[in-house]
């Protein structure tokens, strides 16, 4: 890794083509202003793939000079994909090599120079796939992949734009949960599951741990995928936390799996457009699990996309690495980068400090970074130390929207005005 140049103006003639890939986040329309306020101030045009992948092979470009300074610093504040996202994963360049080459016909047919990918591991696989595509084709593309994920899987960097604020949401969340749960538990609920996100990195699971400190304090139970799902176990320490504290607060990866490697969601389970398995049903799951043979009233809780897209509880930390790596992604970009991703290092945990430096990205694409398992407590129920030594500064301040008078976020809509095309529709 190195530190990011820096650059006055453009290397080249030529236009940045921007896109976003993935599940959005609560901030990742942060990063996307960041790089279009950067490439103003350098006088560089930025057209914007409508659905991520998709747009670029459909010729399906934004124009993004079309918008005030107004809209787009407001994007700091929207949450969603201002452009449109997808689920799309190109194939080995073998196997789908016609695409990379409409691909490289539309950057060639539009003057683009500049690729910007904002994404997580498969988006980091594409831009790499197309940087090393441009070069057998003779024509000059720079790519740059842009850190995006909640999961706060991609390795390399300390931590991912996106997974702070999805953190701040689930501890904040479980707490408030547990207030109710606690105000009600003599008479009522004596469980609460609430599920969140993470097919196999308990990143997220991990933050629920914030929500309290003490001993009996909630979550009393959190169920990482990087562990096996032993359900004895679970029920014995469901047990013996409601005999202690009266209730029992669980915080749930959609990961979990059995001894066997089936998911614990399984029965509820399909599959996205990446190949991977869509979870969604591990706290209904152990709710029944409770409730069948405990005996206890039980309720749960799926936030789903409702951890990902809230901006008005979004953190101020994440907002602040959000911007840094939009901006220094044109400048690695300007600067005649390719194949990088800029990303964000940590350089002091008290008080918490952090850069950003540069890494390649054939040492991101396709690798996923675990939990740590000394983040972990020994009986595998909760986190250790020096997991909130890492995870507590990624959830630190606020950045809340501006409200309108009846009392709802003024998020911004941008015109998204359609560059004109050049070439004939490309058969998918």
């Amino acid at each position: 890794m190195h530190a990011t140049p820096k650059t006055t103006g453009p290397a080249s003639p030529g236009k940045l083509l921007y896109a976003q890939s993935g599940g959005v986040t609560a901030v990742i329309n942060a990063t996307a202003a960041a790089v279009i306020e950067t490439c103003r101030k350098h006088k560089v045009t930025v057209y914007a793939a409508r659905n991520g992948i998709l747009g670029a092979l459909r010729e399906d470009l934004i124009d993004t000079t079309k918008e005030t300074p107004a809209a787009i610093r407001g994007l700091a504040h929207t949450p969603g994909g201002a452009f449109g996202s997808c689920r799309v994963k190109l194939k080995s360049l073998e196997d789908d090599r016609a695409k990379y080459e409409r691909l490289i016909e539309v950057f060639r047919a539009h003057d683009i120079r500049w690729f910007l990918y904002n994404g997580g591991n498969d988006s980091a696989d594409t831009a790499l796939k197309l940087s090393r595509l441009g070069k057998t084709m003779g024509y000059d593309i720079r790519c740059i992949g842009v850190p995006k994920t909640v999961d706060n899987d991609l390795a390399v960097t300390d931590c991912c734009p996106g997974f702070g604020s999805v953190a701040k949401y689930t501890a904040v969340s479980l707490r408030e949960c547990a207030l109710d749960v606690m105000s009600m538990m003599d008479t009522s609920t004596k469980v609460f599951v609430m599920e969140v996100m993470g097919r196999h990195a308990g990143w997220i699971a991990a933050s629920a741990g914030l929500a309290g400190e003490g001993s009996d304090d909630a979550p009393h139970i959190i169920l990482f995928p990087e562990l096996e799902f032993d359900p004895e176990k679970f029920r014995a320490r469901v047990r013996e936390t409601v005999d202690r504290v009266g209730c029992c607060v669980i915080a749930a990866s959609e990961g979990i799996k059995y001894a066997d490697g089936k998911f614990v969601a399984d029965a509820h389970a399909g599959t996205d457009a990446f190949g991977h398995t869509q979870l969604g049903g591990v706290a209904p799951a152990l709710a029944g699990m409770v409730r069948d043979k405990l005996k206890l009233k039980t309720h749960w809780a799926m936030p789903d996309y409702l951890q990902r897209s809230a901006r008005h509880i979004a953190s101020k930390t994440d907002l602040d690495q959000a911007l840094a790596v939009g901006k220094a992604a044109v400048e690695l970009a300007l600067a005649g980068e390719n194949a990088v991703m800029p990303v964000i290092a940590r350089t002091s945990d008290s008080p918490y400090r952090w850069k950003i430096q540069t890494a390649k990205l054939d040492k991101i694409a396709n690798r996923e970074k675990k939990l740590p398992r000394a983040f972990v407590s020994k009986d595998g129920f909760h986190i250790t130390a020096a997991a909130r030594k890492y995870l507590s500064p990624l959830i630190r301040g606020e950045a809340p929207p501006p409200y309108d008078r009846n009392g709802l976020p003024e998020y911004v809509t941008l015109k998204n005005t359609a560059v004109k095309k050049k070439l004939s529709v490309f058969a998918m």
